[in-house]
């Protein structure tokens, strides 16, 4: 078989979108088609949007499947597995290397500053990615015949998101098979198999040391989330913060610095392990996150422009999808709830005006938040414990 490129290009072009890569999913999914559509012409451009399409109805990061699709259809399963990992691994480096730093057991004052600054935003920026979903969302429900119903169903699945991730988090996952599929079971007129081969994996949260339970969130994160990047904060917060591995302040912190370094979003997992159990930690959450992605392109990739026009994928999103934009909206709450000093909810206003106002950057936002509260720190003012 012929490939379109080297896997030295392969290794050297996903390196560099996993290097510069600042802004999350719509920012690498402009990098990646400018490098193989616009610019190669590896990718015609309706390929590159069924590719979007289809990673969009599988759980998990869908930008760091994309990069993996990508790399596959350029360099086959080898490019795949180069480029996915040339991908991630400069965001894991990077996000590894400021988890040692903010989850120190006493960091010094100026990074507490920064983090507690940067920590107050993180709900304003759960507010505007759960709102960069909604609509588009609301008008597929309206589209769909009847159209009462179909919005009545919508709406229900976000309130049941909303009230598991307010509530049951760690569980929060269940809610969202069970949204995807009383919508596909509704539609198909039966009950889809694919939720009765999913629920027999649930016991092995139930056992296990640190690295098991590590293993567990990270396996939720990658393989049985919906909705984007957010949606994994209900999914780590209450495992990280009742297991005692983090504060609720670490922990905003460690969603900060997802959403700060470049790659992927879900490289937050690794910082919740790196502070459960270090380096390995670390290093396990970030590997057991990412295999599904790999797993899903090499085992299926030839399969994607079919995917597109799946009904039964549809049906299961539609159900899903909703009840993942409650969630995000849930886990907002508790984000907020978790800020502790009056100054960080000014600085949580001041964000949400930036961001849903103004419409500016996630992540210049969060570095002028992080700005305001090193300001703060060095003044002498109250930081969070």
């Amino acid at each position: 078989m012929e490939h379109a490129a080297s896997l030295g290009t392969v290794l050297r072009e996903w390196g560099r979108i996993g290097v510069i890569g600042f802004g999350g999913p719509p920012a690498h999914i402009a990098l990646l088609r400018r490098l193989c559509v616009d610019d190669r012409g590896w990718l015609d451009g309706g390929e590159f949007e069924d590719a979007i399409a289809a990673c969009n109805l599988l759980p998990g990061p869908a930008s760091t499947e994309l990069a993996i699709f990508c790399a596959w259809r350029v360099r086959g399963r080898l490019g795949a597995v180069v480029g996915g990992l040339a991908f991630i691994v400069p965001g894991l480096i990077i996000i590894l290397v400021l988890a040692a730093l903010f989850l120190a057991g006493a960091p010094p004052l100026w990074v507490r500053g920064l983090g507690a600054g940067a920590g107050a935003a993180v709900a304003a920026v759960a507010v505007q990615a759960a709102w960069s979903l909604l609509v588009p969302s609301w008008k597929r429900a309206s589209a769909r015949e009847p159209v009462r119903a179909s919005r009545l169903r919508w709406a229900g699945y976000l309130l049941a998101g909303g009230a598991a991730s307010a509530t049951i988090g760690p569980w929060l996952v269940l809610v969202l098979l069970g949204c995807g599929g009383f919508e596909l079971a509704l539609r198909a007129r039966r009950w889809p198999a694919s939720v009765t081969v999913i629920a027999p994996l649930f016991p092995a949260a139930l056992g296990g040391g640190i690295l098991a339970s590590v293993a567990w969130v990270a396996f939720k994160v990658g393989a049985l989330s919906f909705g984007g990047g957010f949606v994994i904060i209900p999914l780590m917060q209450a495992d990280a913060v009742g297991h005692h591995w983090m504060t609720n302040a670490q922990f905003l912190n460690a969603v900060a610095l997802g959403q700060i370094t470049p790659g992927p979003v879900v490289q937050t997992v690794a910082a919740v392990g790196y502070a459960a159990a270090g380096l390995p930690g670390g290093l396990l959450a970030s590997a057991v996150a990412f295999s599904p992605s790999f797993a899903f392109v090499l085992g299926g990739g030839r399969y994607f422009a079919r995917l597109r026009d799946n009904r039964y994928a549809q049906s299961f999103l539609d159900g899903a999808g909703p009840a993942a934009i409650g969630a995000i909206l849930g886990a907002a709450v508790l984000l907020a709830r978790a800020l502790t000093v009056p100054w960080q909810f000014a600085v949580l206003a001041g964000a949400a005006v930036v961001l849903l106002g103004l419409r500016r950057g996630v992540v210049l936002t969060l570095l002028g938040a992080a700005g305001v509260g090193l300001v703060i720190a060095l003044a002498g003012g109250p930081l969070p414990r």
